[in-house]
């Protein structure tokens, strides 16, 4: 990596985190912020803005060079934009353009929130020394990001690799991105707990009735609980061995709020695994939980900037006129 440092920011539905990241991936300065979700472009905006300010206090902000933004999605850096589903005051919203006009025209590189984990478990993760990765977060929503020949692959607009999308089940139940049976719609956080509810599975006395309840259900042995993971495992397993058919990866590295669950989660996944990915070329395919935690979005969105020759990762800069 390079010695330069990148200010980077993490936007999510729930925070705006920044950091300034250094080459070897520390997180020097920290700032954080709640997103004011419901609010308009603007406000929300000015949460970016705040989180900026607070890096650019520190005297090491004079050694920035650089800014990279991991972003809820949909984005499009081929525009710059962004239209998270969670953030309803930005729609097709010039990211790139206002971040940075605020930080004095730095270089901006925009990629969406699971290109940026999968950034980070590549430079710093479990994907290290892989040349071919999918990269996965399984939380309120299921999405991810691919790395071919050593190279992080954005794609177009810094949306490739996003499997929660994939449809596994032609007739499966309406996702809201409009199409049927997506990866997201089976396994998700909030569809795991959901089904489980369906199935008839019951919360605790403390009324705790997310996948995280049903991942302890599970682990005590509860049936429902762990029918309930189960499916979600199998819709991984055929997501992910779709991916690997097409591009031949070699290990699919899960991460997010889902994957705290565990065996209860990675034993049928892998179990499933084997019924999906049954071509010689896919065999091997590894699978293993993410390790850059709670700081992914950081450490990538700063990997996302850095240039192939020094660290394998493809710089995807936006510029607009």
């Amino acid at each position: 990596m390079q010695n330069d440092l990148v200010a980077a920011l993490d936007i999510g539905g729930t925070k705006i985190a920044g950091a300034l990241v250094d080459g070897e991936g520390r997180l020097l300065v920290r700032a954080q912020r709640p997103t004011p979700a419901r609010e308009d472009g603007e406000t929300v905006m000015g949460a970016v803005e705040t989180v900026l300010g607070d890096l650019a206090a520190d005297p090491r902000w004079a050694e920035v060079t650089a800014v990279g933004i991991g972003s809820a999605g949909p984005v499009d850096a081929s525009a710059g934009t962004v239209r998270p589903v969670n953030v309803p005051g930005w729609r097709d919203y010039p990211l790139v353009d206002r971040v940075r006009a605020t930080t004095g025209d730095l270089p901006v590189t925009l990629v969406g929130d699971g290109v940026a984990m999968t950034a980070a478990e590549h430079w710093q993760g479990a994907a290290r020394g892989h040349a071919n990765a999918l990269c996965m977060v399984v939380s309120t929503g299921v999405g991810g990001g691919l790395v071919l020949n050593n190279r992080l692959h954005p794609g177009p607009t810094g949306n490739a690799g996003h499997i929660g999308h994939i449809s596994v089940d032609l007739d499966g139940d309406p996702c809201p991105c409009g199409a049927r049976g997506c990866v997201e719609r089976i396994a998700s956080g909030p569809n795991i707990a959901r089904r489980a509810l369906e199935g008839g599975w019951r919360p605790a006395a403390d009324g705790d009735a997310t996948a995280a309840a049903v991942a302890r259900a599970a682990r005590a042995g509860d049936p429902v609980a762990l029918a309930s993971f189960a499916r979600a495992a199998q819709a991984l397993a055929a997501g992910i061995a779709a991916t690997a058919t097409l591009v031949e990866i070699e290990i699919a590295v899960i991460g997010g709020g889902v994957a705290s669950a565990g065996e209860v989660l990675f034993g049928p996944l892998r179990r499933a695994l084997r019924e999906y990915a049954t071509l010689s070329f896919v065999g091997g395919l590894e699978v293993a939980p993410a390790q850059t935690g709670a700081d992914a979005g950081l450490i990538g969105a700063a990997a996302a900037v850095w240039s192939a020759s020094s660290a394998g990762i493809e710089r995807t800069e936006v510029r607009t006129a």
